[in-house]
C-alpha cells in the first residue's frame, strides 16, 4: 500500500478537535536510549505511532494546589475528548485497510491506571512517542514540554501498521537544557519524587496521588514550570 500523507492525518485530527498531531516512526522505540515497553510488543507489524494531543486550560492549573478536583476533572474531560478523536481516526485507518489500536491517555512511563503495578510502566511511553514525533522534549519534571503549550497537554496515540511519513524530533537531547539552571519542579514537588539528577521516584508520585490526594491529580510540577 502507498505511504499515507502525514498532512492528511494531521488535518483530520485537528478538524476533530486536536490541538496538535504528530507522527512517530515506530522503529524509534527500538533505540537503546528508550527503556520502556515497545509498541512492537503490542502490534508486531506496527509502523507508525500517531500522537494526538489537546491543551489543558490554564484556568484549572493556576489555582493549584487549590481546586485539585476541578483540575482532575478538566484532565478527564481532555481524556474523553482524545478518545473520541482517536476512535474516529482509528476507524478511518481500518476502513482504508490498515490496523489501528488506541493507546491509553493515562499511559506515561508511570501511568497509574494502565500500567504494570510494580514498575509503573505503561505499554508504551506517550511522552517518548511525542518526542519522536517532534511535538516536544522532556523537562526535568519528567513531563513533555511543547513549544506552544509547555507541559499543559494531554495526549493519546494510535498504533497502526499504516506507513505514514514520520516527523523528526525537535532536538537530539531528551531533556531541555533550560532545566539545568531552573529546578523549580524539584523544589516544589510535594512528594519529593523529582530528583536533582533528572531521575524520578515514580512510586512516591503514585503514593502521593492515590494515598495523600485520594486519587486526585497534583499538577504542581506543571503549575510551577516556567516553560
Amino acid at each position: 500500500m502507498d505511504v499515507i500523507n502525514a498532512a492528511v492525518v494531521k488535518n483530520q485530527g485537528e478538524q476533530l478537535g486536536a490541538d496538535f498531531v504528530g507522527i512517530a516512526d515506530a522503529a524509534g522505540f527500538l533505540k537503546a536510549e528508550y527503556t520502556g515497553n515497545r509498541p512492537q510488543e503490542i502490534m508486531p507489524g506496527v509502523r507508525s505511532v500517531i500522537v494526538i494531543g489537546v491543551a489543558i486550560p490554564r484556568g484549572c492549573i493556576l489555582p493549584l494546589p487549590n481546586g485539585r478536583a476541578e483540575y482532575t476533572n478538566t484532565l478527564m474531560a481532555g481524556t474523553a475528548t482524545l478518545r473520541i478523536i482517536a476512535f474516529r481516526m482509528a476507524r478511518d485507518l481500518e476502513e482504508r485497510g490498515y490496523l489501528a489500536s488506541i493507546v491509553p491517555t493515562e499511559g506515561s512511563e508511570f501511568g497509574m491506571w494502565y500500567a504494570d503495578k510494580e514498575t509503573l510502566k505503561a505499554d508504551i511511553s506517550l511522552k517518548y512517542a511525542a518526542f519522536l514525533a517532534g511535538i516536544g522534549t522532556y523537562g526535568l519534571n519528567q513531563l513533555l514540554i511543547t513549544p506552544r503549550f509547555g507541559s499543559r497537554v494531554r495526549m493519546t496515540a494510535i498504533l497502526t501498521d499504516a506507513p505514514i511519513d514520520p516527523d523528526q524530533p525537535l532536538r537530539d537531547s531528551l531533556i531541555r537544557p533550560e532545566c539545568d539552571a531552573c529546578r523549580i519542579c524539584v523544589r516544589t514537588c510535594p512528594a519529593g519524587a523529582l530528583r536533582e539528577n533528572g531521575s524520578m521516584d515514580t512510586h512516591a508520585c503514585r503514593d502521593y496521588l492515590f494515598t495523600t490526594l485520594g486519587g486526585l491529580r497534583c499538577g504542581l510540577c506543571i503549575r510551577h514550570c516556567p516553560l
